[in-house]
C-alpha cells in the first residue's frame, strides 16, 4: 500500500526519470524499462501511476508546460506595464531550465512527435495559445489594432524560432542573444506604431 501524500512524489521522479530516459535514448527507444530503470523502480509502478508509456510521456510534457506557465506568471506579476509585460514573457521563454540538456532533448522530442500523437499535439496546442493570448493582451494596448495580429504571430514565430535555434546549438545564438533578438523584433514593431503617428 503506497504511502500518504507519496503519489505526487512519485509521479515527479517518473517524470524527471522519463526526461532522462528521452535524453539517453531518444524518444523513440525510451520505453517502460528504461523509464523504470532511470527511476530505479519496478515497471509496475508506472502502470500503477500512469497506466502506461503514453500518459506517462503526456504527462511529462504537461508539467513542462506548467513550469514554463509558472515562469511567465511569475514575470507577469513583477512587470509593470504594457512593454514590461512582453519582454517579461519573452525573459521567461528563454528560462535557465530550459536550457537544460536534457530538458531542451525532451521538448525537441515532444515537438517531433506531436504531429503524430493527438495528445501532445493538444498540448503543444495549448501551448501556443496561451502565448500569444499572452502576448495579444498587451499588444494590443501598444500597436494599432490593424498590426495587432500580425505582430503577435509574428514575435509568438521568433520566440520559437529562436528559442529552437538555440537549441540546437546555432553558433552564438544562446539564451541572452535570443532574448535581445526578440525584445528588438518588440521594439520595432512599437516604433511603427510611433511613425505611424507621427507621420
Amino acid at each position: 500500500m503506497p504511502k500518504i501524500g507519496m503519489e505526487p512524489i512519485r509521479k515527479r521522479q517518473l517524470i524527471e526519470a522519463t526526461i532522462a530516459s528521452i535524453h539517453a535514448y531518444g524518444f523513440a527507444d525510451t520505453t517502460i524499462a528504461t523509464i523504470s530503470r532511470e527511476a530505479g523502480v519496478s515497471p509496475g509502478i508506472i502502470h500503477h501511476y500512469f497506466g502506461g508509456k503514453g500518459a506517462l510521456l503526456a504527462a511529462t510534457m504537461q508539467a513542462l508546460l506548467i513550469e514554463w506557465r509558472s515562469y511567465v506568471v511569475a514575470a507577469l506579476r513583477a512587470a509593470d506595464g504594457p512593454k514590461a509585460r512582453i519582454e517579461a514573457i519573452i525573459d521567461a521563454s528563454f528560462a535557465e531550465r530550459q536550457f537544460q540538456p536534457q530538458v531542451i532533448v525532451t521538448w525537441l522530442a515532444f515537438w517531433g512527435q506531436a504531429p503524430h500523437d493527438a495528445m501532445l499535439m493538444r498540448l503543444q496546442r495549448l501551448y501556443a495559445n496561451r502565448l500569444k493570448s499572452n502576448l495579444r493582451y498587451d499588444l494590443r494596448r501598444l500597436v494599432a489594432p490593424s498590426r495587432v495580429d500580425g505582430a503577435t504571430l509574428g514575435l509568438a514565430a521568433l520566440i520559437d524560432g529562436l528559442w529552437l535555434s538555440c537549441a540546437l546549438g546555432h553558433p552564438g545564438l544562446g539564451a541572452e542573444a535570443a532574448r535581445k533578438l526578440a525584445k528588438d523584433y518588440l521594439h520595432r514593431q512599437l516604433a511603427e506604431k510611433v511613425d505611424g503617428e507621427l507621420a
